[in-house]
């Protein structure tokens, strides 16, 4: 499998070394130990915001430090938490002394890194509240997690919780906004091919050319079928139902709707899929007032996507349109 790398043990350390210099009116990087963090961190009086995670998910978590998102965010190697020494780090670089929220997917590695992080804040006198996102409808449990998995709407949930704290609301107040958006949001995602781990330098899994997953995670895990492969509009009345019926979603409701892309699909795929959820959706009496899409939580170059439904009100739509500045999102500033 051919992978634009140099040595497969560097790839984190490179990719973060290209991060701070393609964004250095946006962030500044730690090597030892690695975080990138906003680079007008710590914000006096301001929540800071922590998040991360095992990397390969590009441009989450990186890509979304600056001005109304993130504070920080601490990337592990491919596929794997980072230990808690860096998130420590990066929570008491955000620390302006208003507390820090960690904004934590639902894997088992992340949530005790996490949590033990939190705890040795604690001791340096940080206060810290944690969100753990697990909005994947497709299992339950999985190899990586006990619970539900966290994926695309770790995005919705870093966006709308980092506006709540750029507005100057407490800690209390952006832990509960950020428990809110987590609570309203449901996603379900598909597999075309499999993900390639650089240090293993092969897919992760073996998919026929035929065949699809339904569910699968964020890092190859299984789903709750594998299938042979149907048109777009098939696959997506797959993903939505479970998400509708979760929830549940129901007429009358404004939403936002974002599809998101694995890595490897190209975007005009993204509104193919796009087009045929808000179809569904206006027949169901459900209204797409907010859009998002594109390639923001990836599983390497896998060949795929998710769907994301938000079921929003005033106070998550006026967060959603606050202004934002990070390499992957912008706007309104």
């Amino acid at each position: 499998m051919k992978k634009l790398i140099n040595d497969p043990k560097n790839v984190v350390a490179e990719a973060v070394a290209g991060i701070a210099a393609a964004h250095p009116d946006l962030v500044t990087v730690s090597y030892d130990p690695i975080f990138i963090v906003r680079k007008d961190a710590p914000t006096p009086g301001k929540v800071g915001i922590v998040s991360g995670g095992g990397s390969g998910h590009e441009p989450l978590h990186g890509g979304f430090v600056g001005f109304g998102m993130l504070d920080a965010a601490v990337p592990g190697p491919v596929f794997t938490s980072p230990t808690p020494d860096p998130i420590l780090a990066a929570t008491i670089a955000v620390n302006g002394g208003a507390g820090v929220l960690h904004i934590v997917k639902n894997y088992t590695g992340d949530v005790l890194n996490f949590e033990t992080a939190a705890d040795l804040a604690g001791a340096e006198d940080i206060d810290v509240r944690t969100v753990i996102v697990d909005d994947d409808v497709a299992v339950k449990d999985s190899l990586y997690t006990a619970g539900r998995r966290g994926v695309a709407g770790t995005v919705l949930v870093e966006k709308i919780a980092g506006a709540a704290a750029e507005r100057g609301d407490d800690l209390d107040a952006v832990a509960a906004v950020a428990t809110k958006v987590n609570a309203q949001t449901r996603s379900m995602g598909v597999a075309l091919t499999a993900p390639v781990v650089p240090h293993a330098g092969e897919p992760s899994f073996d998919l026929p050319e035929d065949e699809i997953e339904i569910g699968i995670g964020i890092h190859g895990e299984p789903g709750r079928a594998r299938i042979k492969l149907e048109p777009a509009d098939a696959i997506v009345d797959r993903l939505l139902a479970p998400i509708l019926e979760d929830l549940p979603f129901a007429s009358g409701d404004q939403v936002l709707l974002f599809v998101n892309g694995m890595g490897g699909t190209p975007q005009v795929e993204l509104y193919i899929l796009f087009r045929r959820a808000a179809e569904v959706l206006a027949e169901k009496g459900i209204t797409v007032s907010r859009t998002l899409v594109g390639n923001f939580v990836t599983s390497l170059e896998m060949q795929g996507a998710s769907i994301t439904v938000l079921k929003l009100d005033d106070e998550l739509t006026e967060l959603w349109d606050a202004p934002v500045q990070t390499a992957a999102l912008r706007w309104g500033r």
